[in-house]
Parts: structure tokens; C-alpha cells; sequence
């Protein structure tokens, strides 16, 4: 049973034809397993959320500091990056058995060379920290240690996996890190002092987080693959689909305690409340009735709460 520590940011599995030479491979291999135009905004949402957010909580006003957004973004999507890269790791030999169509197995591009490219991605990670503030150091030390005790499954791999609800929830807590990081690129370079309050925007990445990982592991049964573990073949579509209405609501839940810090709670379970229903309306569809391909609404569904999760927390208020 491999559960969570897969990027919960989701990926396109369909390989590319395409010559696989000199720097084309690389752009194919980020089209299948990275598309940086898929996750770019999410990515952009996510951590420009967390500065902003971080902003409007210490009461200062104005836009926020581009160096600060910039840092936050590019540090944040070679996080999600390395998760990628560490699941290219952990699933090589389920890989070559099952999915032999993917990049690695059918060798457009060889685990070495990912290794290499996280390894220059962390470097970037601490030149850009260092330069932005120094006192971030500490924050991305904990991501980095957080990081390597997933990637090594905390040593106890085998139980986790014969635990699947702990592996996710353990493996998740990824999320809030690299967001409280994105958050520090505001208050730690401006005060040094947390704001009160974030935790509960911390909270909802967290749930929003699962909303995602969840959310690219449903499927309809007609789209199950051997070898694949999704939630739906491991616990059933009701259980799975149980699990995608928690989260969203745990999320909304957080995101509404952490809007009212600024004011505009009212309003943000407005919006997020229609995303929610819509949310909610095609889960119900999908426990009903999953054709062919339903599965994928869903997970479209999971990323455009997202957006308006993020957007919710670090737009509305300051349009209000």
C-alpha cells in the first residue's frame, strides 16, 4: 500500500511520443510527471496566498513585497519538485512492472540524472533563502528534515504502509510546512515575530492537502490500472469519496476561522461555500454513477478549490 508521500499536486500519467533527445527529453518528462503549466498557478496561489495572508495578519498594508512572493514561488515549486522526484524513487521497481510507459522505465530519463537536478534544486532552495533572509534558513532546515524522514518513510515503512490512513495523514504534514515556509518570507523578513493567527491558515493547507491528494486518487472502475493504488481500489468509492467530503469541509472549516482573523469570514464562506457544493454535488454523481473518465472531474474539482481556497484567504480580504 503506497499512500501519500506522492506530490499532492496532480500529475498527468499519459506519456508524450516524442524524439527523446538532448533537452526535449526533459521537456517531455515535465509535461507527463511535472507540468509546471498545470501546477504553476496552484503553485502561484499557494505560496502567494501565504505572504499575502502573512501581510494583511501583521496589519501591514500595500501590496507584498515581490522579492518575498518570488522567493516563496520558487523555493515552494522545487518542493513539489522533490516530491516528484522522490516518488520516482520510491515507485521505480512498481514502475518497470506496471508502468513501463512512464519516463524512467522506459528511459527517456534515468533516476541519476533526477537526483542530480533535485540535488542543484535544493542549492537554489538555500542561495535563494540566504538572500532573501537568513533567519528563513531555520524554517526550510525543518521542510528539508521533514522531507528526509518522509523519504525514508520514518524508518517504520512497513507498519505505515499497513496503516494507510496514518500514512497519508502523517505523509501530508509536508503541506503546512512548506506553507508556513512561504509565510515566513513575509513575517520573518519584516518583524521576526509569527503573527497570531496563522495556525489556522496552516491548518486549511493542510486539509487542502488532502483535498488534493485524495482528490487525484479517485476513479471510476472502468479506469483502474494494475499496479495503481488509488483510494477507490484500496477502500472503495464511498469510503474514498468520505474521505474527499471530510477534507473539503475540515479545509473550508479552517479557511473560514482563518479569514474571520482579518475580517471577512462571512464573505469567504460565501465563496467558498458555492466551490463546496459544486464539490459536493459531483462527489455524490460520482457515487451514483461512474462512467468512464469521472473520476478526473473530480480531481479538476480539487484543484479549482484550491485556487479558490487560496484565493479567498489572500484576495477577498483585501478586496474588502
Amino acid at each position: 500500500m503506497r499512500a501519500a508521500r506522492e506530490n499532492p499536486f496532480p500529475m498527468n500519467d499519459s506519456p508524450v511520443s516524442a524524439s527523446p533527445g538532448g533537452l526535449g527529453r526533459w521537456w517531455i518528462y515535465q509535461r507527463e510527471r511535472f507540468p509546471v503549466v498545470a501546477h504553476g498557478p496552484l503553485i502561484a496561489a499557494f505560496s502567494g496566498c501565504a505572504v499575502s495572508y502573512s501581510m494583511m495578519l501583521r496589519g501591514a498594508t500595500g501590496a507584498p513585497d515581490w522579492r518575498a512572493c518570488l522567493v516563496a514561488f520558487s523555493v515552494s515549486l522545487i518542493f513539489f519538485f522533490h516530491l516528484r522526484v522522490a516518488d520516482e524513487f520510491k515507485d521505480a521497481e512498481e514502475d518497470a512492472r506496471f508502468r513501463p510507459y512512464r519516463p524512467v522505465p522506459r528511459g527517456l530519463v534515468t533516476l541519476r540524472e533526477l537526483g542530480a537536478i533535485a540535488g542543484v534544486g535544493a542549492l537554489a532552495q538555500l542561495a535563494l533563502t540566504a538572500w532573501w533572509n537568513m533567519p528563513l534558513l531555520g524554517w526550510l532546515a525543518v521542510a528539508w528534515a521533514y522531507f528526509c524522514l518522509m523519504s525514508r518513510e520514518f524508518w517504520i515503512g512497513e507498519w505505515l504502509r499497513a496503516h494507510p490512513m496514518i500514512y497519508l495523514l502523517s505523509h501530508l504534514f509536508i503541506m503546512p510546512l512548506v506553507d508556513f515556509y512561504a509565510a515566513a518570507c513575509d513575517w520573518e523578513h519584516a518583524t521576526g515575530t509569527m503573527p497570531s493567527g496563522l495556525w489556522w491558515f496552516v491548518a486549511a493547507s493542510y486539509f487542502n492537502g488532502m483535498v488534493l491528494e485524495v482528490g487525484r486518487k479517485l476513479r471510476s472502475p472502468s479506469d483502474e490500472e494494475t499496479g495503481v493504488q488509488t483510494y477507490t481500489a484500496q477502500w472503495g468509492r464511498s469510503r474514498a469519496v468520505a474521505l474527499w467530503f471530510f477534507a473539503l469541509l475540515a479545509a473550508g472549516g479552517c479557511g473560514v476561522m482563518a479569514a474571520a482573523r482579518l475580517g471577512a469570514g462571512s464573505a469567504f464562506a460565501v465563496v467558498a461555500g458555492a466551490v463546496l457544493l459544486a464539490c459536493l454535488a459531483a462527489g455524490v454523481r460520482f457515487l451514483r454513477h461512474a462512467p468512464a473518465g469521472r473520476g478526473r472531474t473530480l480531481e479538476t474539482l480539487s484543484g479549482i478549490w484550491t485556487l479558490s481556497l487560496y484565493a479567498g484567504l489572500g484576495i477577498l480580504p483585501r478586496i474588502l
